[in-house]
Formats: C-alpha cells, structure tokens, sequence
C-alpha cells in the first residue's frame, strides 16, 4: 500500500501543479486513476511574507511545523513542500517535525549528478537567492552555481509574486526569463534551476537555450517513488 504524501504548501500555483503531478504520474507507477493519498495545507502566503523578507525564518520555521503537525494529525507519512524559498528555514523544521521531509534542492541536486551537470543557474525569488539552500546542496556533489545580479534578482522577484503566484503568465516575463538563461549560457552553466515552483507554468522546456531542472516537478515525482516504494 502507498504511503501518504503531506504537502506543506505555501503559494498557491506551485503547490497545485505539484499536486497535479503526483495525482497525474501516480497512474504510471499505481495503474489508471491511480495515485498516493495526499493531503495538503497552507498557511496564506501574505503569512509566509510576514516573516521571510526580513530574514525570520524561525518565523517561517513556527508557519511549516504548524502545517506539518495538522498533515501528521490527518495520517501523513511524510512531508514536502513546494515552495523553495522556505526551505531556508528547513533544517530548524527538519529538527522538531514530526514527520521525514524530503529536500527539494536536495532532489533536484540529484537529478542534476544524474546528467552529469557541473554549473547551473539558479533562477527564484529574491530571497531564495540570498540564501545557502542551493549551493549547500549542490555543492555536496561538486556542483556549481550561478545567480543574476542584483537587478535581475530584483525583476525574478517582480515577475514571480506580482505576476505567476496569480497565475498570469504575460510574453514579456517569459523573454525576461530567457534573457536570463542566454545570461547563464555564456557565463558557462550547462543547466538551469527552476527554483520557484511557479517558473515552470511560464518557463517551458522548448523556450529556454539550457536544459531545464523543474524543481517542482522533480520534488513531485520524488515523493510519488518514495510514497510507492520505487527506485
């Protein structure tokens, strides 16, 4: 029998295409219609906002836990979250939870080993690229990365919460978006890290000169081999 998937969530379009794909892929792994139960809860993301711009993550930290024990309440086995901002508050969350996590910088390091990729660009909000999250663990497996400077961090910042977190997805912030990837191109990544779980709704495979690494996605289909006890 699967194991229970807990989704700690925290912005609503990531946390549903994190959701869509585990129910959807579920059907590869389990058979039709098939898929791990999942049971998700989010504190709002102005909550979130209250703390993590300052750089309280023990805020953020009080937020996570408080979702984890309402996940373990209702029979979680095991937890995520799609949302890699607030993974800079992981290891204090980690600590006192009731329940295992998986690491979504930690799933998409991986998948990076696995095709041999040496330097990525890191693309995500403002905050998450002022943090360890990435390179602590992409550096365990002699990994590189690259972030934008401190404009193109701002305008990352811009697009995602005044733009994707309500789901609009304007031509101009996807040309925005490759120009950045053209940027980590010539400064010698041979990837990129979609490292906001809203990237991949406007950030395709098709339109970026790198190959991609969909946090998302990859953190999605972690959960769904570790909830059916596969790979």
């Amino acid at each position: 029998m699967a194991q229970h998937i807990g989704i700690v969530a925290c912005s609503a379009e990531g946390a549903a295409l994190c959701y869509r794909t585990i129910c959807i892929e579920g059907a590869k792994v389990m058979g039709a219609h098939d898929h791990p139960e999942v049971s998700m809860h989010t504190h709002s993301l102005a909550e979130y906002k209250q703390h993590y711009p300052q750089g309280d993550w023990e805020g953020v930290a009080r937020l996570m836990l408080s979702s984890a024990e309402k996940l373990a309440r209702a029979g979680a086995d095991f937890l995520i979250c799609p949302d890699n901002t607030i993974h800079a508050a992981f290891d204090q969350v980690a600590a006192k939870s009731p329940l295992p996590w998986l690491h979504i910088a930690e799933e998409v390091a991986k998948e990076a080993q696995r095709h041999g990729y040496k330097r990525l660009g890191v693309l995500g909000t403002y905050s998450l690229t002022g943090t360890h999250v990435y390179p602590e663990k992409l550096v365990e497996l002699g990994i590189a990365c690259e972030f934008l400077d401190e404009a193109g961090r701002r305008e990352i910042e811009h697009i995602i919460m005044d733009e994707l977190v309500y789901g609009q997805l304007p031509p101009a912030s996807l040309l925005y978006f490759q120009d950045a990837i053209d940027e980590f191109k010539q400064r010698g990544c041979d990837a990129v890290v979609l490292g906001c779980t809203e990237i991949p709704l406007l950030v395709q495979a098709g339109d970026s000169a790198l190959p991609t690494l969909d946090s998302t996605r990859l953190l999605a289909r972690a959960a769904l081999k570790r909830a059916c006890g596969v790979g």
